[in-house]
C-alpha cells in the first residue's frame, strides 16, 4: 500500500505542475480579456480578431457597432469578436 503512495506521488507533483504553468495563467488572461470587453465605451478604438480596426459607435448586450475607414462604415460585431482595446483610459479621471 505504501509502495503505491509513494509511486503516485511524482505523477501526482506532475499534475499541480501543469496546474500552476499552463491552466492558471490561461484562465487569468481570459479574465483579463473579459474585463476588456466589459469595459468598452464608446469612442474607442478597437481591433477585431479578424483584423478590423474601428471606433466604437454603439454598445449593447452582445453586439458592438464599429465605424472603420475613411467611408465610415458600420458593421456590427460581438463582443467576444473584440480582440483588443487600443484606447487608453485613466480611471482616476472617473472619480
Amino acid at each position: 500500500m505504501l509502495v503505491m503512495l509513494v509511486q503516485m506521488v511524482p505523477l501526482i507533483l506532475v499534475f499541480v505542475v501543469m496546474y500552476f504553468i499552463m491552466i492558471r495563467p490561461q484562465k487569468k488572461k481570459e479574465k483579463e480579456v473579459q474585463a476588456m470587453r466589459s469595459g468598452l465605451q464608446v469612442g474607442d478604438e478597437v481591433i477585431t480578431v479578424g483584423g478590423i480596426i474601428g471606433r466604437v459607435v454603439s454598445l449593447r448586450d452582445d453586439t458592438v457597432v464599429i465605424e472603420t475607414g475613411t467611408d465610415r462604415s458600420k458593421l456590427r460585431i460581438l463582443r467576444t469578436a473584440v480582440q483588443t482595446n487600443n484606447t487608453i483610459h485613466d480611471d482616476s479621471a472617473e472619480e
